[in-house]
């Protein structure tokens, strides 16, 4: 055997089979959980909640008062603006600025209190020569995600244009045969009367990230739980003198400690927690030491170190598990499904409905969603926070009751990493 030169493994059939296989496969959902996640988040969009508010207080018009706000809010919400792809939500100014203020609108569309008043004027013919035109005011919500904000700001646009243009109609039927002695530039303006503006709801400090800094600083406490797994999991274990320790050109190898699979799992998961502090310490340090814009710092500390270990112990779990195949799984769920369905880049509205449905527990998304609330919305509960919490709190006894459950199962079965009593088989010719 001595013999024989290493490169002729490449003969090996199975080895290029096994390994093309699996790295074959992990290219292949890498490749459809990221880019299909992303690829139409136009045509998926379903239901993303937009707010309606009509701040008019209407008008007289010939003794009759009349409320153009409250017909445009009807024409929007009757005609389904956007089909199913917008949740209109009608609401007060009030309510509005509260969940701006949450994260639960992308975004709104605001018809004035002088609505109806600055429309009226515009069918008389002795009105000013510059007659102050009617405003219809889109509301953007950066911070809860770029692409979502910049989809409920083209919805509301658009719903805004043909309300605008409704209003015209409705303004060019009453004025009747006035209308024939305005301008010809007053008359263009009678049948698109509105101005849309723009306006954010809910602004951020300049070092937020155009707010994408919650969902990276989620997706670091993630990687450093999922990566620190790897790393203590191997160590543990050449602690224990299961495997070798190579550093460079040198193999070190410690004697045999004896433990069963559950006792090992609990050594991993011990200094997994152990060292989320120092993770979890250094990552806000960073976060704080290159400028970005925190909050609340010793909440988000503290939420910090528990994602990182809850994080960690999970993956602790699957490699206890699963073994080596352990190592995909763990990228899989802490990175592959994990990333598309955040909800920050994309939102979950966004998503075809299998990535909504992985989003409900993927750990990624409920962390952002905690850190979100942490760093924009004044770490209220009803933004995320709370979610966050019981996420976290569900994801580490479901992590512990898996990792603990099964590796006890392989205790009990015998199945140890290595055999209590190794037979050494009797060579050929050798003396009895």
């Amino acid at each position: 055997m001595d013999g024989f030169h290493p490169f002729r493994v490449l003969r090996a059939r199975g080895l290029w089979i096994v390994n093309g296989v699996v790295t074959g496969a992990l290219a292949l959902l890498f490749a459809v959980l990221y880019i299909g996640a992303n690829v139409d988040p136009v045509g998926h969009l379903h239901k993303l909640p937009v707010g309606l508010v009509n701040a008019d207080r209407g008008a007289n018009v010939g003794g009759e008062h009349v409320n153009l706000g409250a017909r445009t809010v009807e024409s929007i919400t009757k005609s389904n603006a956007g089909g199913d792809a917008i949740d209109w939500k009608v609401m007060d100014e009030q309510k509005m600025n509260k969940e701006l203020g949450q994260g639960k609108l992308f975004g709104a569309l605001v018809v004035p209190g002088d609505f109806s008043s600055s429309t009226t004027t515009l069918i008389s013919t002795a009105a000013d020569k510059n007659p102050v035109r009617p405003t219809l005011t889109v509301v953007t919500n950066q911070s809860a995600g770029s692409v979502g904000s910049s989809l409920a700001r083209a919805a509301t646009t658009e719903a805004a244009t043909n309300a605008s243009r409704q209003v015209g109609r409705e303004l060019s039927a009453q004025a009747g045969a006035e209308q024939a002695k305005l301008p010809p530039a007053e008359r263009l303006l009678l049948a698109d009367p509105a101005v849309v503006t723009v306006k954010d709801g809910h602004p951020l400090h300049s070092h937020s990230g155009l707010g994408m800094t919650a969902f990276y600083y989620a997706l670091v406490l993630v990687v450093c739980g999922m990566l620190s797994a790897n790393v203590i999991s191997g160590q543990v274990d050449h602690a224990l003198g299961y495997t070798h320790n190579d550093m460079g050109p040198l193999r070190r190898h410690r004697p045999l400690i004896r433990a069963s699979r559950v006792q090992t799992l609990a050594v991993s998961s011990t200094l997994m927690a152990g060292l989320s502090v120092l993770m979890g310490s250094l990552v806000l340090a960073g976060a704080v030491g290159i400028g970005m814009d925190v909050s609340h710092l010793p909440l988000l500390w503290l939420y910090s170190v528990c994602a990182i270990a809850v994080a960690g112990i999970g993956g602790l779990a699957l490699l206890a598990v699963f073994g080596t195949p352990g190592m995909l799984l763990v990228a899989l769920v802490f990175v592959a499904m994990a990333v598309p369905t955040a909800g920050a880049t994309t939102p979950i509205e966004a998503l075809p409905g299998f990535y909504r449905f992985l989003a409900e527990f993927e750990p990624l998304r409920q962390i952002t969603d905690g850190v979100r609330s942490i760093l924009y919305y004044d770490a209220q509960g009803d933004a995320g926070l709370t979610r966050g919490w019981a996420m976290l709190a569900i994801g580490l006894v479901a992590a512990s009751l898996f990792g603990f459950g099964v590796t006890r199962l392989y205790d009990r079965k015998g199945l140890h990493r290595i055999p209590s009593e190794v037979e050494k088989p009797t060579q050929a010719g050798a003396p009895a």
